[in-house]
């Protein structure tokens, strides 16, 4: 089936394709970002995307920020997670 070419008839079966091709893309874009996700976990880095900012330069202050971003990166993987699955 890879590489062959599909005739398209009519419109209801446009509509069948384009959903499916749809539907592909977005579970693989979901699939992308809970890779992303994980190795910025595995790696111990910080996503640009990602703007927590808190006053102060003590160790308290940084400890706070660093377990900040982990918390919301963590919460993000949960929240992919039901969307790999339709």
């Amino acid at each position: 089936m890879h590489g062959a070419t599909i005739k398209i008839v009519n419109a209801q079966q446009a509509q069948l394709n384009n959903n499916y091709k749809n539907t592909k893309l977005k579970l693989l874009m979901t699939n992308a970002a809970i890779w992303f996700k994980k190795m910025c976990k595995i790696k111990h880095i910080k996503p640009n995307y990602i703007n927590i900012k808190i006053n102060g330069q003590k160790l308290e202050d940084k400890k706070t920020t660093i377990n900040s971003t982990r918390f919301r990166r963590n919460q993000e993987i949960k929240f992919f997670y039901p969307k790999e699955r339709f």
